[in-house]
């Protein structure tokens, strides 16, 4: 490998060809070959129908200088199905196991910022058929009865499906058709709208009684194989009936285990049951056991509805359902209301006071409550008045009231809330009413508003909160309608106190505090006010920016607040590493600039503003430097340039150099090469004269590369600031399928024969040989002795004129396609190709060697370009000839044998190049045909 990298650097080739190089992007849009068809629609736009569950690969062929970027998107279908919210960034889109959801148009755009981005679509369709379904019905709607004799029955089928489903109907083995038999009608009901078909029995006669079976069929349209459903109609087909073994509702305390037990009490054929929930899925512990469902140690939230359905394809589902209720009590509160008719808070003796409290009770109708004072029951008098509900306020709630309240009347009372039957603990509220029972107040320390903190620090907002008995304190924002750090609207705090963790800038502003009616007094409640301020470090944008200049060149570079809190004390610094260059502060503006005049080697690197308040400080950075850019591998190079040597290929390697005059002029390029899986980079400098321009191409010449090997291909610009950005890609060695012809040489030394191909109508083939792999009985006195360069393990092809072939008999050697590149977008080539290649015509019966030039579009049409007969002696002679092919051709070398076996004829190196061939090269010893084609 060594010996032979070591010939790359022979014979640098530089040169630099300015415009042109630069292209606005095209979009091609090819596909895997997995698709069941391709259908050509108007405008370009293609239909690629798949199948569901296969694998999707689209592939957006671009060409277009700079490389453009390609983006993927895609419109139809429901919106949550976007590439899962994002697009796709490259050149193949691939979606393994497609779905039916998955369909629609997909676009390609590709920009490079030259021209309009060019963007193709195609339309995805997939296909599919799921398994019909047959139901039966008395009338279209429903059917209630059994079906008997001499009663109307209609058979639907119905199977989702794309492309349309076509259907047929059997009964038994007899197909049946519209029109076949008196007692039957198929149709399509108007108020359908997809492909459903109805088989109609008018007056069920005994030979309806059958076997019937719907096939849906889609045609085999992408190999989807029909599918076929079958029901058994007799004189006991009758729709489902069911009955729940259990009550409604079912009241259960909590932990124990219940079971819903459904039997189906008719149906003909045999009803499937299932069970659903009102609101939900089924509870992930529920056990299923045919029609009985099983749920272990119930909690509150397996409460609701539970419907059994039964389904056997006749007439409508059979649904019962019932209602489960887990027995809970939960959220005991209290509240005291002193004397609604006299505005006064406080409660005193001589007017009346109201006890209530309130609880959570399921079911509510089984809640009960017991009163207590001083752990003595109570009961119901004139003066003291209990009432179980109050229509004023929430169920659950019992109010005691004391009438005209006497100095005995203080004490402590319990409510007790309890639910019938036992089973749940009851909850018990102390409420005390005594002399020293006074309602609330709140203040706020003055210390604590207004709060000055930091970003991510933890808070506390207290309000102080005085009163007997002490309420709950209900936290919400002041200034704005907005949630609570926790997600609600307000937070309970039972000590006055809200404790924020990681406080963000978002939550500086006014917070209230207030008094909640429960656990304390039903009084206006009383409320304060906390301000809180959020201090947080400036925000600046740049955060970094990278500064490409040249030495000698001025830079300026610009931080700026974006926001900060403090906005008072801003003050900034500039510096280059460590050094500090500048400070200051802010005055009105929200920015500073830091200007470098001219730059040298020592006023490269990295800049940094910090810009400072009391929470912190922001800063912008800026990479100054003076590397050149990247260089650009030109897209759009062609294949490997052909060799006519058999073990090694040559690659003309282009790119063009981003934003040159950017930084200082690039004096060289190192170049770095090595073959794919090795280590090692063999490395050469290109030396650059003059200034490269803006887009202009760049041409060096890889030669001495081994066939087939893959190599990777490493560039650097240089400047006097060293090295910039490189650039890396993997060039391969691949046999140009349909050429963009400049350079076409052909030596026969590939075992593909430069992909030449056997014509299939001629009477026999041309064949490759070298003179040391010839057979030794090969006919004497006629054919080449070596290849045209005098090599004996050269190859070369010939016609082997022996038995048994015959006189006049033909061989057709057919070479590539090759593709024209017009000149410009809108106008065809005049382009004149040198067609040349060496023949050998030795031997005493010779026929003739003709060659053709075919166009594309013109298969039956052949050119004449060339033509010669006879024996031309024991050496080789070179044809060259001008050829004006207006579109893609192809050039046939036709060999047609002679009177007898001394007539063998052979061809070697075969090359087409650009331009005309020079007059003085063309030999007057053949035959010319000069045509322009």
């Amino acid at each position: 490998v060594v010996t032979e990298l070591g010939c790359v650097w022979l014979g640098l080739c530089l040169a630099v060809v300015s415009g042109g190089t630069r292209a606005p992007p095209t979009v091609r849009i090819v596909h895997s070959g997995l698709a069941c068809n391709i259908e050509e629609e108007r405008y370009s736009e293609r239909v690629y129908t798949i199948r569901e569950g296969e694998t999707l690969e689209l592939t957006c062929l671009v060409t277009g200088h700079p490389r453009p970027q390609i983006r993927w998107t895609k419109t139809a279908g429901s919106a949550s199905d976007r590439f899962q919210d994002s697009s796709v960034f490259n050149e193949t889109l691939r979606i393994t196991n497609i779905q039916r959801h998955q369909g629609g148009r997909y676009y390609c755009k590709a920009e490079n910022g030259l021209g309009s981005p060019a963007i193709k679509s195609i339309r995805v369709d997939v296909y599919y058929l799921d398994d019909p379904i047959v139901t039966v019905h008395q009338s279209i709607g429903e059917a209630k009865e059994q079906f008997y004799y001499e009663r109307t029955v209609f058979l639907r089928c119905v199977a989702n499906s794309n492309p349309p489903v076509r259907y047929s109907w059997r009964r038994g083995q007899e197909v049946l058709l519209q029109g076949s038999d008196k007692g039957v009608e198929i149709y399509e009901p108007f108020f359908t709208q997809g492909e459903t078909k109805i088989l109609k029995l008018k007056n069920l006669r005994p030979q309806d009684y059958a076997n019937y079976s719907c096939i849906a069929s889609v045609r085999s349209v992408c190999n989807i194989p029909d599918k076929m459903v079958s029901f058994r109609l007799s004189n006991k087909t009758a729709s489902p009936s069911i009955k729940l073994l259990v009550d409604d509702p079912i009241v259960v305390n909590p932990g124990e285990a219940i079971t819903l037990v459904c039997v189906t009490t008719g149906g003909e054929p045999v009803p499937t049951l299932t069970w659903v929930r009102s609101i939900g899925a089924l509870p992930e512990k529920t056990v299923l056991n045919g029609g009985t469902l099983t749920i272990p140690a119930i909690t509150s939230d397996d409460a609701g509805t539970y419907s059994c359905i039964a389904n056997n394809n006749v007439g409508n589902p059979a649904k019962k359902s019932t209602n489960i209720i887990v027995r809970a009590l939960k959220k005991g509160r209290f509240w005291i209301t002193p004397d609604p008719y006299h505005k006064d808070d406080n409660i005193q003796i001589g007017r009346e006071v109201k006890i209530s409290c309130q609880v959570e009770a399921v079911p509510s109708e089984e809640l009960t409550f017991s009163w207590f004072k001083n752990g003595r029951p109570l009961r119901s008098s004139e003066r003291m008045v209990i009432t179980q509900t109050d229509p004023d306020v929430s169920p659950g709630t019992t109010n005691l009231d004391i009438i005209d309240l006497k100095f005995t009347d203080f004490g402590t009372y319990t409510c007790v809330a309890s639910l019938k039957g036992g089973g749940i603990s009851d909850i018990s509220i102390d409420v005390n009413i005594s002399s020293s029972t006074v309602p609330p107040n709140l203040t706020v320390p003055q210390e604590k508003s207004p709060l000055v903190t930091r970003e991510g620090d933890i808070i506390e907002l207290q309000c102080q909160v005085t009163g007997k008995p002490k309420p709950i304190i209900l936290w919400s924002r002041a200034d704005k309608e907005i949630a609570m750090p926790d997600g609600s609207m307000q937070m309970e705090s039972y000590d006055g106190i809200l404790r924020i963790v990681n406080v963000s800038r978002e939550m500086t502003g006014t917070y209230r505090c207030q008094t909640s009616q429960y656990n304390g007094f039903n009084v206006k409640p009383r409320e304060a006010l906390v301000q809180l301020i959020v201090q947080y470090p400036p925000a600046v944008e740049p955060t970094f920016l990278e500064i490409r200049q040249g030495q000698g060149r001025s830079i300026t570079m610009s931080c700026r607040v974006l926001r900060a809190y403090p906005t008072r004390v801003l003050t900034y610094e500039w510096r280059l590493g460590n050094k500090l260059l500048r400070t200051g502060q802010f005055d009105a503006h929200d920015s500073t600039e830091y200007i470098v005049s001219s730059l040298s080697r020592d006023s490269y690197g990295i800049y940094n503003c910090n810009i400072i308040n009391e929470a912190g400080a922001g800063r912008c950075s800026f990479l100054v430097t003076g590397k050149a850019y990247a260089p650009e591998f030109y897209y759009d190079t062609y294949s490997p340039l052909w060799q006519n040597r058999p073990r090694v290929y040559s690659y003309s390697l282009q790119w063009t150099q981003m934003n040159p005059d950017a930084v200082d002029r690039i004096l060289a390029y190192r170049l770095g090469i090595r073959q794919a899986g090795q280590q090692r980079w063999w490395e050469q400098e290109i030396t650059v004269n003059g200034n490269i321009q803006k887009g202009e191409l760049i041409t060096y010449n890889l030669t001495e590369l081994i066939k087939p090997e893959a190599y990777e291909v490493r560039l650097t610009p240089i400047t006097r600031f060293g090295e910039g950005d490189s650039t890396i890609r993997v060039i391969k060695y691949s046999a140009p399928v349909n050429p963009h012809l400049r350079e076409f040489h052909c030596g026969f030394e590939d075992g593909n024969i430069c992909l030449f191909t056997q014509d299939d109508t001629d009477n026999f083939d041309w064949t490759k040989q070298s003179t040391a792999t010839r057979d030794t009985k090969y006919t004497p006195n006629t054919g080449p002795n070596a290849d045209r360069s005098g090599s004996k393990e050269g190859f070369y092809m010939y016609i082997e004129t022996s038995r048994p072939r015959l006189e006049g008999e033909k061989a057709r050697l057919l070479s590539p396609v090759f593709s024209v590149a017009p000149k410009n977008p809108y106008g065809v080539t005049n382009t004149a190709y040198c067609f040349s290649f060496y023949y050998h015509m030795y031997g005493q019966h010779i026929g003739s060697l003709n060659v053709y030039l075919r166009l594309k579009g013109q298969t039956t049409i052949e050119n004449p370009v060339w033509s010669s007969s006879g024996n031309k002696g024991q050496h080789w002679n070179q044809a060259r000839v001008n050829i004006h092919p207006t579109t893609s051709f192809q050039l046939i070398f036709e060999g047609i044998r002679g009177p007898g076996i001394e007539g063998d004829i052979a061809i070697d190196d075969v090359s087409i190049v650009e331009g005309e061939c020079m007059k003085a090269d063309q030999p007057a010893n053949s035959k010319w045909v000069l045509q322009t084609v």
